[in-house]
């Protein structure tokens, strides 16, 4: 289920929506790193590409940490912008 959380990063208060699944496994990862959820997400924020909303950037994050684990990588991902256009056209 996708359920919208406040968070405050960087003194902003922002809301994501995100499953409960990922919500558990960022949780766990912050605990992992033993650094605060909201440093972070602070982080994912920071790094996210362009264009991409939080949320997705999350998701992408714990799905990004979960194949390091397994010891495989994420395959490239096109930029947000030239997918936006591709489906305008489309």
């Amino acid at each position: 289920m996708i359920v919208k959380r406040s968070i405050s990063i960087r003194g902003h208060r922002t809301s994501i929506s995100i499953e409960d699944a990922f919500w558990a496994r960022l949780q766990a990862i912050a605990a992992d790193r033993q650094t605060a959820l909201a440093a972070l997400v602070a982080g994912i924020d920071t790094a996210r590409t362009p264009g991409t909303n939080l949320s997705s950037a999350i998701r992408l994050f714990v799905l990004d940490e979960a194949l390091a684990a397994r010891g495989e990588t994420a395959s490239p991902r096109p930029a947000e912008p030239v997918a936006r256009e591709a489906a305008a056209r489309d």
